[in-house]
């Protein structure tokens, strides 16, 4: 069951621990050990899951790639928030609590 709404533009996210990560031609691919499947991040989600090493908010993400990529704000914030739900239906990513 996919459960949204999750992730607020305050969440603190990183990375999940059980990924084995490679490059393919500047595309990120993975394989999670924990459920034996493979994923194409492509090349923003690669950028994404190279920015999320260390938890970081999902706003100081969006403002990341914003500037990198030159995309608008709120449109940049919907697609993020829907690619990291998707990762945190698939537990590959984590939310950590703040301190």
């Amino acid at each position: 069951m996919l459960v949204k709404n999750r992730l607020s533009t305050e969440t603190l996210i990183v990375q999940g621990p059980g990924n084995l990560i490679s490059d393919m031609d500047g595309e990120t691919v993975m394989m999670s050990i924990d459920n034996g499947k493979y994923y194409n991040l492509g090349v923003i989600g690669g950028y994404i899951w190279r920015n999320i090493e260390t938890p970081i908010s999902i706003k100081k993400l969006v403002s990341k790639l914003s500037n990198e990529f030159n995309v608008e704000d709120s449109q940049c914030k919907k697609d993020v928030i829907h690619f990291l739900e998707q990762l945190l239906n698939e537990k590959i990513i984590m939310i950590e609590k703040g301190l």
